[in-house]
């Protein structure tokens, strides 16, 4: 029995060591889109296969699943209404996000929309559930035989809630976002309004901690967790070796200015109870100590390579040392993470079929479509070619950007 037991460390103490080569930059190039660009007043509208959008309405997020019932791929995106008459999108995301699906035949592109799936009611005042008033984030996947859908949603606490200093409504919602699943058996299904999970938040911060200016503020003295005043940008990974399921997130923390920091929860199964962990995840120092500021990870596990990758936003370009854009990283255990010699992933910008590259202002939310052989070979991710915050003119899309392996 106790060689037994050994034997089981032995493999255990194996799996963390004993790995292929990393995953590189020099392991991939992104291929062209196939998109017509056309300008009017101060923006750049997208349409065409390699890109998602609606009419009216901003698009963002948006993570893509091939269906076991049917073969056709699904993109699950989210979206809000716009016009002259509703909010800029810097605060259209908070105040009426909604989730909506679209599908293909390809999962390089060409989705048409099915519809609205979730808080429909977009900007409507809504307080009847935790996740009432907006739903992003959006983050799909497929296990043990049922489909589970990520997201981050928030309600309005109201004006007598709880408040260290002062909010704006958007404010209250912003700081009250926590995690959600839902869960589904078919994609049917789910348009057909069956899915579980989702009356309760997923995840909830466990610390509320900021000098001033906070909703519900956790007593004095308080030391931030990862997971502090909010918990958005969920994705979750099969980790093998122990049969455990990671949840990624993100939170804030204020020392003493912002910076967005990340964390990990851990369960035995996708729909949870997941028991949140201490540990501060890809966080890295500049050469002057500063810590960075990192957004939107998109986790994977590679089984060949016998490693995690995580893909993420690079708000200033200090993790790449290079311009801002998407950067890649990597971890044995998916706890301790490195960066690779090589750590840009992606530069913002795309190039069309005629070889004309386009810088873009925003890239962000990266979600990959995965091979059988855990290789990616679609990027997709939220875009939008001038400045977003200021506009009502839903000038954002999904761009699904091909990428070619080298293997």
């Amino acid at each position: 029995m106790k060689n037994k037991k050994w034997i089981s460390v032995i493999l255990l103490i194996s799996c963390f060591f004993i790995v292929g080569e990393v995953w590189s930059q020099d392991s991939y190039r992104m291929g062209t889109v196939n998109l017509t660009l056309t300008e009017k007043e101060n923006s750049v509208f997208a349409t065409g296969f390699s890109g998602f959008s609606l009419d009216n309405h901003f698009v963002w997020c948006g993570s893509a699943i091939r269906a076991i019932e049917d073969g056709k791929y699904y993109l699950f995106y989210s979206a809000m209404d716009a016009g002259p008459q509703y909010p800029m999108f810097g605060e259209a995301w908070i105040l009426g996000s909604k989730i909506g699906v679209a599908v293909s035949n390809s999962p390089y592109g060409g989705y048409r929309n099915i519809g609205f799936i979730y808080n429909k009611d977009g900007y409507r005042p809504d307080t009847s559930s935790w996740d009432a008033q907006t739903t992003s984030n959006t983050h799909i996947k497929w296990f043990n035989g049922k489909y589970y859908l990520y997201y981050c949603g928030s309600v309005d606490p109201g004006e007598d809630a709880v408040i260290k200093g002062k909010l704006t409504r958007s404010q209250r919602i912003q700081q009250n976002q926590k995690l959600g699943v839902i869960c589904f058996n078919t994609i049917k299904e789910l348009l057909d309004g069956k899915y579980t999970c989702n009356t309760q938040p997923l995840l909830t911060p466990r610390t509320r901690v900021k000098a001033d200016d906070i909703l519900e503020p956790s007593p004095k003295e308080t030391v931030p967790k990862p997971d502090n005043i909010i918990m958005v940008n969920p994705s979750v990974v099969y980790r093998p070796f122990d049969k455990k399921y990671l949840l990624f997130f993100k939170g804030n923390v204020y020392d003493p200015t912002w910076r967005g920091v990340h964390g990990v929860a851990i369960s035995e199964y996708p729909e949870g109870p997941f028991t949140t962990m201490d540990n501060y995840v890809f966080e890295f120092k500049n050469e002057s100590g500063q810590k960075l500021n990192a957004e939107d990870p998109f986790v994977w596990y590679h089984k060949k390579d016998r490693l995690f990758y995580a893909v993420f936003k690079d708000f200033t370009g200090a993790f790449t040392k290079g311009q801002p854009g998407l950067a890649l990283m990597y971890s044995v255990d998916g706890i301790h993470w490195k960066l690779p010699e090589e750590s840009l992933f992606m530069k913002k910008e795309f190039v069309l079929k005629n070889g004309k590259h386009i810088t873009v202002d925003r890239l962000e939310r990266p979600q990959l479509f995965l091979d059988e052989n855990d290789n990616p070979i679609v990027l997709y991710a939220a875009c939008s070619i001038t400045p977003l915050n200021m506009k009502r003119d839903g000038s954002s899309f999904n761009i699904q950007i091909p990428i070619i392996s080298r293997y």
